[in-house]
């Protein structure tokens, strides 16, 4: 239970602040900026890791625990749990922030700018990147330690710098379903659901091209 109460709190923290920006930046004609907006995403799961780390993993994101049971560093059975916890810290946030700023009708949700097909590839290859550094950086499941914390904080806040224009640099289903459950808007939906998902188990494949012992690396959890 404290995993999932962990695994809840961050994705909370992590919506709140990462989808707050955007309502806020709206709200206040553009005061965040987008550099703001991306930094405030990769700060925020910065603290995550550094506050949650070694008790949850601070995984924050169904497709980083799907990607860590691929790698076999995650039992299966904590799945389902995990996930729940994480959509429903989000849903909250989102929730939150509907309450704060009704008039807000996007409340910071994920659309393509383009075409679904660039978004799609966009957000494959943003996971892609992101749950390989983790694979890479984390001890086991768990993102933690001063490594783990900066590398994932600064890949997120890259990423969101230069792709979230136009994809809106999701890379986590849980960041893209709360927004728009709580709004209403389901439009394209399904890219953040799928795209994420496939680039973090894509991932996975790259880990072991590149390392032999990428199941097993700083792991007690290999399965």
């Amino acid at each position: 239970m404290r995993k999932l109460a962990a695994e809840f709190i961050g994705t909370f923290a992590l919506i709140f602040a990462g989808t707050g920006a955007i309502v806020i930046n709206e709200a206040s004609s553009g005061a965040i900026t987008h550099v703001g907006i991306a930094l405030t995403f990769g700060l925020v799961v910065l603290a995550m890791i550094y506050t949650l780390g070694d008790v949850s993993g601070a995984h924050l994101n169904p497709a980083v625990t799907l990607g860590f049971w691929a790698a076999r560093r995650f039992p299966g059975r904590e799945i389902f749990g995990y996930v729940t916890a994480q959509i429903s810290g989000a849903l909250l946030a989102s929730l939150v922030l509907k309450f704060l700023f009704p008039a807000d009708k996007n409340l910071g949700a994920t659309h393509p700018a383009g075409t679904a097909a660039q978004s799609f590839i966009l957000e494959f290859i943003l996971t892609f990147i992101l749950m390989l550094v983790i694979l890479n950086v984390s001890t086991g499941a768990k993102e933690k330690g001063i490594t783990a914390g900066i590398a994932v904080g600064a890949v997120i806040a890259l990423e969101a710098l230069f792709a979230g224009p136009i994809c809106g640099a999701s890379m986590n289903p849980a960041r893209s379903l709360a927004p728009a459950l709580a709004s209403g808007n389901l439009r394209d939906l399904w890219i953040y659901l799928l795209a994420p998902v496939l680039g973090a188990l894509a991932a996975v494949t790259g880990c072991f091209c590149i390392r032999e012992n990428c199941c097993s690396a700083n792991s007690t959890n290999c399965k």
